[in-house]
This record gives structure tokens, sequence and C-alpha cells, in this order.
């Protein structure tokens, strides 16, 4: 469980877990391999107590950590317009890093911890954006007149993962991080959308309505391997890889609205990690894959909050 002390800093304790009946199901929501035996994990634990680290009226979303696990940078409109914002992994010294009359978001760390890649349409259309950690330098990496979003570094930073229509429909992409190397992986008439890169490099997971409604699947880099993991009738979105590589976080609408869960890599053992007032989406895991951060609707408005990741 997490929980803030009186300085403000977080601390994680280990998960209680108990086995329940399943829940019947609900209607959908609108909207190499690791060889590694996967942990032994209830199908239903009890909920943890998320922690919150942002707390305001305005709206913040897709938390990312930075590599060394010490700061979150994330999306917010608390200054009218979604802008990028950085702060410390407990919340506080939060500094804005653009500021302008675009829309700016879905902002992720490079693995040195030195760039972070994200999208925004300050030049009327949504392309893939890079800037220094501390937001300047600032580089366009596509231009297209379709929408490139979601940006996703490889491990070794040497390549960016998106999604674009510019194909007509959005795929998941892959280019060289100085946007040299385009190529499409997916190449359906599906939707595909918020990619993650697994953390040996030769997977991205990533949600997909091929087979009607939005599931989870992971696909080779080299567009081979497609594999449905969750394959239901429910809402499931936004992968989000263990540093391990042993588990995938993800948000689902199984239980009517979105909540976070986890499954093992090969979509075994699924388990849910958070069952609050609203809807959860984003998880991220902490870089030593003890925690999750994630934007939750609970108390009214869009915030981040961080749980202690299941064991």
């Amino acid at each position: 469980v997490a929980t803030r002390a009186a300085d403000g800093t977080i601390a994680y304790s280990n998960w209680v877990y108990v086995t329940t009946t399943a829940a019947p199901p609900m209607a959908a929501c609108p909207v190499p391999t690791p060889t590694l035996a996967p942990p032994a994990l209830a199908p239903t634990p009890a909920p943890s107590s998320p922690v919150i680290i942002t707390s305001n009226t305005a709206g913040d979303f897709k938390p990312s950590w930075s590599p060394d696990g010490r700061r979150i940078v994330f999306e917010s409109d608390r200054d009218g317009n979604r802008d990028i914002y950085v702060m410390n992994a407990d919340g506080s010294g939060v500094a804005r890093l653009t500021s302008n009359r675009a829309h700016d978001a879905k902002p992720v760390w490079s693995p040195d911890g030195q760039r972070i890649a994200f999208d925004s349409n300050r030049d009327g259309d949504f392309e893939i954006y890079v800037m220094n950690a501390d937001g300047s330098g600032l580089i366009r990496l596509t231009d297209h007149p379709a929408g490139d979003s979601a940006p996703e570094w490889s491990p070794d930073g040497r390549r960016i993962a998106f999604a674009s229509n510019r194909d007509g429909d959005y795929d998941i992409y892959v280019m060289n991080a100085d946007g040299s190397g385009l190529t499409n992986i997916t190449n359906n008439s599906a939707y595909e959308f918020w990619p993650q890169w697994s953390p040996d490099g030769r997977r991205i997971a990533f949600n997909s309505r091929l087979d009607g409604d939005n599931e989870i699947y992971i696909i080779n880099v080299d567009g081979s391997g497609l594999t449905n993991l969750t394959n239901n009738t429910y809402d499931e979105v936004s992968p989000a890889w263990s540093p391990d590589g042993r588990r995938i976080a993800f948000s689902s609408g199984r239980r009517g609205t979105h909540d976070n869960y986890v499954m093992n890599a090969d979509g075994s053992g699924v388990i849910q990690i958070t069952n609050m007032a609203g809807r959860e989406w984003n998880p991220t895991w902490s870089p030593d894959g003890r925690a999750i951060a994630f934007a939750s609707e609970a108390d009214g408005d869009w915030d981040i909050y961080v749980i202690a990741a299941p064991p």
C-alpha cells in the first residue's frame, strides 16, 4: 500500500491479496519472448490505497517517470491549455516546460533522462517533438498533415514508436530518434494507439480494435508475431511493460468503468490494482518496478496518483 508521510515522502508496503468470485461480464465501454516463470498472482487483489500527488481543479494526465525515478513528467491544462510539466515523484517542485496556445501532450522521458518526447499541434496538426529535459532545444521530428501522436522511446534511445493516421487510420510506426527511417509496423485498417516498447526492445505493446473493440496486443518490432493478449469484449487500452518485462499494466472497462490492471506478459494472471470512483488511465511503472503512477478522475477532475505495484 502507498502512504504519504508528514514530510511528503511516499512509502510502499506489501500488497495483501484475497481471492474472490469474479464479477459477471459487463458491456464494453465506448470510446526474444521472456522465459521467466510468471509470478503466482491471485485473480482479484484487495484494493490498494492510491496516493494523490497532484491536486487541483485542472486536468493532469499521462505521467511518465524519469529514468532515475526521482521525477515525473505529465501533461496538464492547469494554465488554460495543455502543456508539459515536470515534478518530483512526491508531487512537489512542479515546473512548466512548455508554454504556448497549442495542445502539448503525452510526454515521455528518453532512457538517458536528457530529453522528453511529446506530441503537439502547435504547427496546425499533431506532430512528434523532442526537447531537452529542462524544456529547451525544441525539435520537430515529424512533418505530415496527418496526426502523429503518443511517442515512446526504445530502451536504447535510438528509435521512437508512435501512432499515426497518415495512411488513413491510426497505425503504429517506428522511426529513428532523429525522425528518419519511418516504418509502419501494423499496417491494417484497424485503430491502433498507445505503443509501448518491451524492456528488451524486441516487441511493442499497444491497443487495437483489430477484433472489433480495444484489446492489448504485442508485435515484434519488424511487424511479425502479432498477438492479442486480452481477447475479450471489454475496452482495454494504455499498456505499460514492467521494467523486468514480465508483466504489463493496462486500463480496462471490464467492471463498467476504466480501472487499472496488471497481467503477465503472455496475457495470463490478470489482477485489478485500482478500484476508484471514475476512470483511471495511463498506468506507468516506476523504474525500480515498485510503484505505478496513473491518471484518475476520482476526486472529480483528473489528477496523478501513485500506488504500490503488486509483487
